[in-house]
This record gives C-alpha cells, structure tokens and sequence, in this order.
C-alpha cells in the first residue's frame, strides 16, 4: 500500500523487516514528489540507534522520486512476540527550486517557524525467518508450475514438428512411387516386347541352325 500526501507519495506505508538473529535486515522507501515544486524531506526515528537510514535528508525534483534504504542492525535477540514498537516519521516540505540539501536552512522542517512541514508516521513490523522461508517455498512451487507448463508447451511443438516431418515424408514416398509407376509403364508398352520377342526368335532361330548343322555331319568311322 501507498501513503499519500499533498507533497509526496510514500511506499510501502510500512517499514518491514525480515527478522534474524546476528544479521542486518533492510527495507526500501520509495517517496515520490507529487508536485511541481522541490520538496524536500527528512526522516526521523524514535530508535536511532537500531536503524540506519541513508539518505535520511534530501531534495526530490519536481515529479521525481528517491528510495531511502532503512537499515536495522543486528540484533542479538527477539523481542516478545515479535512485536515492534518503533515509529519512523518522514517530514517535507517545499522549498526553493535547484536547492541543495546541504544548503537547507537548520529550521526548514521546523513548523514554529511558520513553515508548511507535511508528516508522514510509519510502523515498524518484523517478519519472523519462517514466514520468508514459507514465501520462498511458495514462490519455488509456482517456478515449478511454470516450468512444468513451458515443458508441456515445449511436448506440444515437439509433436507437432514430428507430424509435419511425418507429412513431409510422406508426400515425398508418394511422389517417388508414382514416378516408378510411369517408369514401368514406359517399359512395358508394346514397341518394347515387340523389340524383345524378335531378339529371342532370332536368338532360337541361330540355336536351331547350328543344331541342324551338328546332326547333319557325318561322322568318321
């Protein structure tokens, strides 16, 4: 969720964290400037100590936006049931266009002072290891769902090209058997056999002769 504001735009509304034991844990503000104004802010704690913000001041050009990275410091222990009683509170106000946040005066964010100053206040919520774990394994079985649908995509045109491959093939078979049909029907038309029975009757007529020509000898006492 958003918190939104006259001056700036606030993501999430609420400061999350993933809690574990002897490790830092960090949180990303996205704070969008809603007007056509520089707007500049400042983030305050009610434990400075556990946090460390950067940047925790600075100028947000007209329509453009920054991320403020929170820090929690390692912590040596859990608190009762998890629960978190730190607030942050993210100050703005416009000021003069191109100006530098070095150069902000010492009360810019000071309302005695008779200066519009916008106040956003955010919670702290800390998420145990086992609820990221959960959200982890969640997120695993979805990629698995996915992939399993990609492989089932992939099955599909596997088949498919096969099928065309298959087709292909076959119409290539087709067009080689009709050529041989034609092929032997030009071998059997009739000048064919004509030619082919003259060379066997010579052929027997050359046998016969030579036969007549053996019997007919006579033969040697």
């Amino acid at each position: 969720m958003t918190s939104t504001g006259q001056l700036i735009s606030v993501h999430p509304e609420e400061l999350k964290f993933q809690l574990e034991l002897e490790k830092q844990s960090y949180c990303d503000l996205k704070v969008a400037n809603n007007t056509e104004h520089c707007v500049a802010f400042k983030v305050k704690t009610t434990s400075p100590k556990k946090y460390f913000v950067r940047p925790n001041t600075g100028v947000i050009q007209p329509w453009d936006s920054c991320v403020i990275r929170v820090t929690l410091q390692a912590q040596r222990e859990y608190p009762p049931d998890m629960q978190c009683k730190d607030k942050f509170l993210l100050q703005s106000t416009t000021v003069a266009s191109h100006a530098d946040v070095d150069e902000l005066p010492q009360d810019t964010f000071n309302k005695d002072s008779g200066n519009a100053v916008e106040e956003c206040k955010l919670r702290v919520v800390y998420l145990p290891l086992q609820a990221a774990v959960g959200n982890s394994e969640d997120e695993a079985i979805k990629g698995s769902e996915r992939s399993s649908d990609n492989s089932s995509n992939q099955a599909v045109r596997r088949l498919k090209d096969e099928r065309d491959t298959a087709v292909r093939q076959t119409q290539t078979l087709q067009q080689e058997l009709e050529m041989l049909k034609r092929r032997t029907n030009r071998k059997s038309d009739p000048g064919f056999s004509l030619m082919f029975s003259l060379f066997v009757g010579a052929i027997g007529i050359m046998v016969g002769f030579l036969l007549n020509l053996s019997l007919s000898s006579p033969s040697t006492e």
